[in-house]
C-alpha cells in the first residue's frame, strides 16, 4: 500500500510518476502480491530527472538500502533541495542517504532509533514536514501523507492540504521499489 497509494494519488493529481528500481528486477511484488513494474533503474536516472522522491514502506526500504545507486539518488535529490519523502520503514533509506541529520521526522516506531542515530529528531505524528523532507508513520496515515506531498509540490504551505487548488500538475515524482 505504501507504494501503490502514493503512486495512484500522485497520478490523479497530474504527476508524471515513474517507478525506479535497483536494476535487479523488472517488477516488485508487495507482500500481498501486487506487482509494481519498474520504469528505470536507479543507475540510469539522476536527481535532475525528478521533482520528488517517494520512498515506500514495507520490505522495499530494507532492499533499497543494499543498492548504492538507490541511496545515491535519494541523497542527490535531497542535496538538490528537491522533495524527499518516506513512509513507514522508508525512513531507513533517508537515514542511509544522510537526509535526516538535523531534521524532524517520523516513521514506523521500530525505526525511531535509526532516525535518531542518523541525526534526526523523532516526532510521533501522522505526517512531519521539515523543509524538503516529508515523513509519515504507517499505512493508516497514507491520506495525510499524500495530501502533504501534493500540497508541497503545488507550492502550498503545510497545513493547507485540504484546500482546493488550481494547479493541474504536480511535476515528476519517483517512487522506490
Amino acid at each position: 500500500m505504501e507504494g501503490w497509494y502514493p503512486l495512484l494519488r500522485l497520478q490523479e493529481a497530474g504527476a508524471d510518476v515513474r517507478v525506479i528500481g535497483s536494476g535487479t528486477k523488472n517488477s516488485y511484488h508487495s507482500k500481498e502480491g501486487y506487482p509494481m513494474e519498474v520504469d528505470a533503474a536507479a543507475a540510469d536516472v539522476s536527481a535532475s530527472d525528478f521533482d520528488a522522491v517517494v520512498v515506500p514502506g514495507g520490505f522495499a526500504p530494507d532492499n533499497m538500502r543494499l543498492h548504492p545507486e538507490m541511496i545515491g539518488l535519494v541523497r542527490d535529490m535531497n542535496e538538490a533541495g528537491k522533495l524527499v519523502t518516506a513512509i513507514c520503514h522508508g525512513g531507513w533509506v533517508l537515514a542511509s542517504a544522510g537526509v535526516l541529520k538535523g531534521k524532524h521526522a517520523t516513521g514506523y516506531l521500530p525505526i525511531k532509533d535509526d532516525v535518531e542515530n542518523a541525526g534526526g529528531t523523532w516526532v510521533d505524528e501522522a505526517v512531519v514536514v521539515d523543509g524538503n523532507v516529508i515523513t509519515s508513520r504507517t499505512p493508516v496515515d497514507l491520506p495525510d501523507f499524500t495530501r502533504a506531498i501534493i500540497a508541497h509540490m503545488e507550492g502550498r504551505p503545510a497545513g493547507t492540504e485540504d484546500l482546493p487548488h488550481e494547479n493541474s500538475g504536480v511535476g515528476n515524482v519517483r517512487t522506490g521499489g
